[in-house]
């Protein structure tokens, strides 16, 4: 009965959006009247749905919704640029680097809606069009290159650096605050470098405030980009952070919210999405075996931590890391029913993947191992990744007796340069030869494990900060150097590396994806608005500019048809433009 109701509702909100079908088309010059082309003009809703947020402002579970779908597409080289025909009615946004942003209402189109960008000549509002990697590569903290490295490694992987909200002048003792506050939700600054990075912080932001006039061009958006079509889906809220998705065989897309363990069915046809409330257990508390890390943060509902997702091949069902439990997620996207399998070793359960054989594996960043979770024989295999030294092995070793303590009053272990005792087994994926890969973010390292032996090697090569890697159609290893900006190759065969430089300066790339199918990597530009793509044979880019601000994505699935999805993840939340996370797809230029 629920579900008819829900769907009664859509319906008339349907038609109360419904008004004069009509295109839109536009034809965008500068001041002078010429053509301008690679105008990003956005579409959003004049009259957003009526949401059902009867849960702590969030949908109940099993509640459906119709999110306020947004369109964005580019001007070609003649300044022209059309939306297709339809009913509901529209506000438009017009933006351009180097022009301020125009808006405009449904009711002030004509048949062919001419717009004058008009440009921006105040050098403050010039510079904080910019996107945060401009700023940031301006910004000198001091200390060479092993301290920006680690301020990278520590402090760039949840938000963006040097956005208006981190550039804000601080003096070092309030930065040691900050330090202190980010150590609790995961950062790892090494215990002697704790004061220089306030220090530099402090002394850095102030230069950098002081001399926005010099900041560098961003780079240019690609004239091609005309072709290309974005579709946004805005899920959540500001204390919500959609980390992690995967796009279903079954044609939905399931995003899960690390913050309030709230699982959402989108449907990217029609833009209605159902949200599925993870339960927890009685015992569980907040954060998990982490503890309530996140207390100062507002609203916060994660007992488990809803991470990663994977596919099974065989049945559809969806597997998910909690990461703040010792556990797997197992969700039937038919009965719409959670399992949950206890796991007696390991922490942090983190990215995951599953095999032909319909195994599932994922990492365990805490205890550095990976486990697999046979379907068939219901039980776990984990396997130990070798210790760099006795301290990370006694380390290791002594978790269960830390995590036992009480969250409040445990001891945990000094925090040094090279995160001894912290490895990190972080990404992980499965060849088409069977192997499965894994990176260390901590360790600087990778390697693969043999699913008929069991044996564990790791590959004597270093890679600075290597997150989510993936795996082409020819067994090659692709992953990101998250400190200094790099995409890399691995080829078993050769036993070499390649490393190819971002097309954007100064980005500290979270994960990719591979597209087997075209010989293309997907890469996330967390700091510059951007999401990436390679073309492996031609080693050419393509670069996506994203529609909001401040977008901070984690991960990207890869459609059939080429096109791809990614999620806006900055954290927290509110600090993207309009505080609203969002579901993106794109529909690439060319492929």
């Amino acid at each position: 009965m629920a579900s008819v109701i829900n769907k009664l509702i859509l319906t008339c909100v349907g038609m109360a959006l419904a008004g004069h079908a009509m295109a839109a088309q536009f034809s965008l010059t500068d001041s002078a009247g010429q053509p301008l082309s690679t105008v990003m003009v956005t579409r959003v809703l004049a009259q957003k749905p009526v949401l059902s947020l009867s849960d702590d402002g969030y949908p109940a579970h099993g509640v459906s919704n119709q999110a306020a779908v947004e369109n964005t597409r580019f001007s070609d080289a003649s300044g022209k640029l059309a939306f297709p025909e339809t009913d509901a009615v529209y506000d438009y946004r017009f933006r351009k680097p180097g022009f301020k942003d125009q808006h405009l209402r449904s009711v002030d189109l004509t048949d062919n809606t001419e717009v004058t960008m008009v440009r921006e000549l105040d050098p403050r509002m010039l510079a904080e069009q910019k996107p945060s990697n401009v700023w940031l590569s301006q910004l000198d903290i001091g200390g060479g290159k092993k301290l920006r490295e680690h301020f990278a490694l520590n402090c760039a992987f949840c938000h963006q650096q040097a956005s208006p909200f981190m550039r804000v002048e601080r003096s070092a003792d309030e930065w040691l605050t900050v330090i202190d506050r980010m150590g609790g939700y995961g950062a790892r600054i090494a215990g002697d470098l704790g004061e220089p990075l306030a220090e530099g912080l402090a002394a850095g932001y102030q230069r950098l405030n002081a001399n926005f006039t010099t900041l560098p061009e961003p780079r240019s958006w690609d004239a091609e980009l005309s072709g290309a079509q974005y579709t946004e889906w805005p899920i959540g809220d500001g204390f919500s952070q959609m980390h992690d998705f995967i796009l279903h065989p079954n044609g939905m897309v399931y995003v899960g919210d690390n913050l309030q363990d709230r699982i959402y069915e989108v449907n990217p046809d029609t833009g209605v999405y159902t949200v599925y409330k993870v339960p927890h257990e009685a015992e569980d508390k907040l954060g998990g075996f982490l503890g309530n890390r996140f207390k100062a943060y507002g609203k916060i509902n994660n007992y488990l931590g809803v991470h990663s997702f994977a596919v099974s091949p065989k049945d559809g069902h969806i597997f998910s890391t909690p990461s703040m439990q010792r556990a797997l997620l197992e969700f039937d996207p038919v009965t719409k029913t959670f399992t949950r399998h206890e796991m007696k070793r390991g922490f942090y359960p983190h990215t995951i993947r599953t095999d032909d054989q319909d195994r599932v594996w994922f990492t365990l960043a805490l205890s550095s191992q990976v486990a697999m979770w046979d379907r068939q024989k219901k039980v776990f295999t984990y396997f130990d990744i070798p210790a760099r030294n006795v301290k990370e092995w006694l380390t290791i070793k002594l978790l269960p007796l830390i995590f036992w303590l009480d969250p409040e009053t445990r001891p945990m272990p000094s925090v040094d340069r090279e995160s001894s005792g912290l490895p990190m087994p972080y990404g992980i994926d499965v060849a088409p030869d069977g192997r499965v890969w894994f990176a260390r973010l901590y360790a600087n390292d990778f390697g693969y494990i043999d699913p008929e032996t069991g044996d564990v090697t790791v590959v004597d090569a270093e890679v600075t900060g290597p997150r989510r890697l993936r795996v082409d159609a020819n067994n090659r290893v692709w992953m990101v150097s998250f400190q200094t900006g790099l995409l890399v190759m691995y080829d078993p065969a050769s036993k070499e590396l390649t490393e190819y430089a971002l097309p954007v300066l100064s980005e500290f790339p979270y994960a990719l994806n591979v597209d087997r199918a075209r010989g293309a990597v997907w890469v996330n530009g967390n700091q510059s608005d951007t999401i990436m793509r390679f073309d492996m044979a031609a080693e050419t880019w393509q670069v996506y500019p994203m529609p909001r601000r401040r977008t901070f994505t984690r991960d990207i699935e890869i459609a059939e048809d080429g096109s791809v999805y990614t999620t806006n993840s900055h954290f927290p939340s509110w600090q993207i433009e309009d505080a609203q996370p969002t579901l993106i797809h794109i529909q690439p230029y060319s492929q």
